[in-house]
């Protein structure tokens, strides 16, 4: 069976024999809400800190209503887009071009490698500082924990070029730019793919933290606004809105390295025997 960086096995007959499953995950996650229904309902756990499955569903329902939790979506959305478009912009060049040079990165291996496991919240102090509370710091923060998942990702594809193909292209004899233009780069994309994958789900992450954190506009002052106010249930229903929020762009972009990648044998279905 064969398989590439972030792209998943390729389906057989008999796995795509379980596509046809499709409800079975919804299944899944009703009848694990009947069960937060039902601890709720029984006492089991009490409501101040898990309210009913139905309460907060109720409480989220009214809260779509109001125009400002919409507005809040969309700060959100803003500094995780604009923060990931950088990242993006960033990183991917720059790792292409350093893993196609062996000498380049070994001369900044150091210099990459240690910002690397720096947590974003390490330097949100000097990102208010510069930027204040406003959108720039979040878009900076979120920049700054998606940058890296891009840069190595794209880094390694390039390294991982199989020798074969690199061998060949200098058999029919392309130039050290067209190799990399038609080789590298399009072995590094499912690479690139996954990195991109990752950083977004990163960005989400950051961005709503640090609304939280720092008490930046969307949805994470959101969250801090209505607990501070007591409302659990829809402290809860607006947690629950991040999650879908997640779940989409997730899908989202699983579907487009689908689309870019239709080429590349991770995203070609195998026809059944």
């Amino acid at each position: 069976m064969t398989t590439a960086v972030g792209a998943g096995p390729v389906l057989g007959a008999d796995d795509r024999g379980g596509e046809r499953l499709w409800w079975l995950p919804w299944l899944t996650v009703l009848a694990v809400l009947a069960a937060l229904e039902a601890l709720s309902r029984s006492g089991a756990i009490p409501e101040d800190y898990l309210p009913a499955v139905t309460t907060v569903l109720a409480a989220l329902v009214a809260e779509l209503r109001d125009p400002t939790f919409w507005l809040r979506v969309w700060e959100t959305l803003q500094a995780w887009g604009l923060g990931l478009a950088v990242a993006v912009v960033a990183g991917i060049p720059l790792g292409l071009a350093i893993g196609s040079n062996r000498l380049a990165y070994r001369a900044v291996r150091v210099l990459i490698e240690f910002p690397r496991p720096i947590p974003p919240v390490a330097v949100l102090p000097l990102a208010v500082l510069l930027f204040g509370t406003g959108v720039e710091m979040k878009v900076y923060l979120v920049a700054f924990a998606a940058f890296f998942p891009l840069l190595f990702q794209a880094l390694y594809g390039v390294q991982d070029l199989d020798p074969v193909a690199r061998d060949t292209a200098r058999a029919y004899g392309l130039g050290p730019i067209a190799r990399f233009v038609w080789v590298a780069v399009p072995s590094a994309m499912p690479y690139v793919a996954t990195g991109l994958r990752l950083s977004a789900a990163i960005a989400l992450i950051v961005t709503i933290a640090t609304e939280i954190v720092v008490g930046s506009s969307g949805l994470g002052y959101a969250i801090n606004e209505v607990r501070y106010a007591n409302d659990i249930a829809l402290m809860y229903g607006i947690i629950v809105v991040t999650g879908v929020l997640g779940l989409v762009i997730a899908i989202m972009f699983r579907r487009l390295e689908r689309r870019v990648l239709h080429w590349h044998a991770s995203q070609r279905q195998e026809l059944p025997a």
